[in-house]
Order: structure tokens, then sequence, then C-alpha cells
């Protein structure tokens, strides 16, 4: 596959784009990357594949041996639980200096840096002494993490204008596969290697350091993210009206889609075996029923967006999802453990609103500039919106005494975030509204 779209690198950063996604493109993206060759075409295809895989495993490597850590640094629980909660934070508020620091290195460089972080977080935090200095390298990693965030669409709005749905279908793959194999595997390579903590979660950072070498020769060739001086910058800033996007309908939409969907895969991700297992489900099976959610995300991940890059509004396809998750939570209701393989795969495909967030972010701002912005603003204002929601389940749940009151919350916000998804996909940019 990453043969076939390497073989046309002019077509990628040349081409008009197709009608199916003439509302994405406009004159305006005459500032989009010069060409690249056919080789660094392909470094780049594979910067982003594996940086993709690198954005999530410093959490959920982190979730599946939490008890040990937890032990060797003699952390207390409430501590662990502010542990748990960082990732939105960071996301959200790194994710905000994103812009600025593209504007003046360019996405590229920012992201090549971002993975170099991540990387270094992971190879300092299991040798951390201490509670704060692990929080420290957490952050650290965490920060990388949140800039490859906001500026992967940057990138691929870029370098691949006329195909934003499959190169967002291609990273997003790898970042849900990433995300199910830090879970899966975390454990048994732990004891493969000796059972040591430390040594389970630093091997993560060979991953990451890998994720740095396609990207340099990009960088070095030249940082066709962004133009060259700041000046023309804000010339297309203000040419588009990007400062202006908390004026936009569409981005507080967007971010509140982003929000509300990052709410429910945190819920999933954090709640979802207790559910089972507190409806008589075997604990290993309950595991089992988290990964086949997570896992569901692969092959979604890349087929929804590229559907939605076909079509002119998204609304179609974040109705399907929001009527699986409520499918899901219904059942989860009503019969936990008699269909709990049906519910597991009925949230995983719920679950798949994220890699159609992240392609409506494309295809929401005509040029490279509204994107970082918008891809700052849903992201930074959706994950805020999401830091609440796992905590909130996690208090109904314990002065509730069971999981009614919580699953019909968590049923309850996929409503508005329907709502938010089809206004969010209709079919202007951020650049009409501001």
């Amino acid at each position: 596959m990453m043969a076939s779209m390497s073989d046309e690198p002019q077509t990628r950063t040349l081409t008009k784009p197709p009608a199916a996604e003439a509302a994405t493109a406009t004159p305006a993206q005459g500032a989009a990357a010069p060409p690249l060759g056919v080789w660094l075409t392909r470094l780049l295809i594979v910067g982003l594949v594996l940086t993709a895989l690198n954005l999530r495993p410093a959490i959920t490597s982190l979730g599946a041996l939490l008890e040990e850590v937890r032990t060797g640094l003699h952390m207390s629980g409430s501590v662990a639980g502010v542990l748990t909660s960082v990732p939105p934070l960071c996301f959200a508020v790194f994710g905000l200096t994103a812009p600025r620091l593209a504007r003046r290195f360019g996405a590229a460089t920012v992201v090549c840096a971002g993975t170099a972080a991540i990387a270094a977080g992971l190879l300092i935090r299991p040798f951390a002494g201490g509670t704060a200095a692990f929080l420290a390298a957490s952050a650290l990693a965490l920060m990388g993490i949140a800039l490859s965030n906001v500026l992967m669409p940057v990138i691929v709005k870029r370098y691949f204008p006329d195909r934003v749905g499959t190169m967002t279908g291609l990273y997003s793959m790898a970042l849900a596969l990433g995300t199910s194999l830090a879970a899966a595997v975390t454990v048994p390579m732990t004891s493969a290697l000796g059972g040591d903590w430390r040594t389970g979660l630093g091997v993560w950072a060979v991953l990451a350091l890998l994720a740095v070498v396609p990207w340099i020769p990009v960088v070095r060739d030249r940082d066709g993210t962004a133009p060259a001086p700041d000046t023309a910058t804000a010339g297309e800033s203000a040419a588009n009206g990007a400062p202006r996007i908390v004026r936009s309908r569409t981005a507080w939409a967007l971010a509140c889609f982003f929000g509300l969907q990052a709410t429910g895969a945190y819920i999933t991700m954090g709640w979802l075996p207790q559910i089972f297992r507190d409806a008589g489900v075997p604990a290993g099976t309950a595991g089992v029923l988290l990964a086949v959610t997570m896992v569901m995300g692969v092959p979604l991940a890349f087929v929804i967006p590229r559907v939605a890059g076909r079509m002119r509004q998204q609304g179609p396809i974040v109705v399907v999802l929001g009527l699986c998750g409520l499918a899901g939570y219904a059942g989860l209701l009503t019969a936990p453990a008699a269909g709990a393989w049906a519910w597991a795969l009925l949230l995983g495909v719920a679950n798949c609103a994220f890699p159609l967030a992240l392609t409506m972010i494309g295809m929401r701002a005509r040029s490279g500039t509204g994107v970082v912005r918008l891809s700052a603003f849903a992201q930074s204002v959706g994950y805020l919106i999401s830091i609440p929601g796992p905590i909130l389940v996690g208090a109904l749940y314990q002065h509730s005494g069971g999981w009614n009151v919580p699953l019909a919350l968590m049923a309850g916000l996929v409503v508005p975030q329907m709502v938010a998804g089809v206004l969010a996909g209709r079919d202007r940019t951020i650049e009409d509204e501001a």
C-alpha cells in the first residue's frame, strides 16, 4: 500500500483535489508543500506511520503496569489517580503551543522534535528516582504526543491535499494499532524480559527512537509544512481569518464532537473491564473484551476516513457511529454478560469517531495555517472537555453502588456528540465563517 502511494509523489503534492474534496481546497493551497522526491515521500509516509504508532503506548503501557509502578515508587492511590488524568490535560495544554511552534520552525520539524521528546520521556521515566521525577518524565513524553497529535493533520493537508482521507486513515490505523499493541504485550513482554516494570516501560523508547529517523531527511531537505518566512504565515492567517477561529461555529462544533468522543473513549478504556467483571464475566475474559473493543479501531480507522474524505458531509457517519454507541450502552444496561461480545464490538465501532474527527479537521479548513489552528483549537478544547468524564463515572459508580446511573450518563453523552458531529460535518470551512 505504501509503495503504491509513493509511486505518485507529484499527484499528492501538485494535483488539483478531486471534486469529492473540492470543499477543502482552494487556490490558497498554493502555499502547500513543494513536491518531494520519491524517496523523501516514502520516508514521510513511514514517518507518519511510525509516529502514529508512538502516540499512545506511553499511556497504555503504564496502565498495564500501574500496580507495579505504584508499589515500586511507593505511590499513593490519589497520586495514581492524578497520573491517569494527566494525559488529556497535557494534550490540552501543550497542544495550544503547536501553532506557534509550527509557524516558527515548521510542522515537520516540530513533529520530529516531539517524537524525540516521546523517546526521551519514555527512556528517562523508568529510571526516575521518585514520583515527582516519574511525573515530569511522563509529562515530557506527553508533550511530544500533544504536539504530534495537533500537527499530524497539518502535515497530511500540506503534503497530501488530495488524499486527506486516505492518509488520515493510514496514520489513524497505526495509532489504533499502537494503542492495542502496548496494552496487549506490555505485561507478557515485561515477564519475558525478567519481570522488572522499569524494563517493561523503557523498552517502548526503542520504538519512539526508530520513529525519529525518517523525519530527519525530510527536515534537512526542507520543511515544506510551513511557508518559509514568518511574514508569509502572518499574511496567510490574516487572509484566511484564522485568528478568529473562536468565532467559527464549525470549530466549536468540532471541538465539542472531539471532546465528547474522547470522553467516551477514556471511559471505555478505564471502566469497561470493571463493568463486565461486575456482571459476572471472568477477569481474563473482561480484559479480552476490552482488547476486542480497541482492536476494532485498527481496520475501521483506515476505512472510515477514506469514506469520509469522499463525502461532502460527514453527518451520516457520525449518526451511524453514535447509534452503535447507544446500542452498546443499552446492551450493557440490559444484558451485560449475555451479550458481552456484541456490546464490545459495538463500542469498538463507536470509538472510531476519533479518526473521523481527525479527518474532519483536515476538511474543515482550506489552508495549512487554517488546519493547524483548527487542529490545536479542536483538540485542546476537546481534551479539556474530556477530563471530567471518567472521574464523574467513577464517582457515580461509587455512590450509586452499580452501573445503571453511570451507563445512563454515558449513553446520554452520545446524543450531544451526534448533534455536534453533524454540525461539524457540514460542507463548510472555518475561513467561510471567520
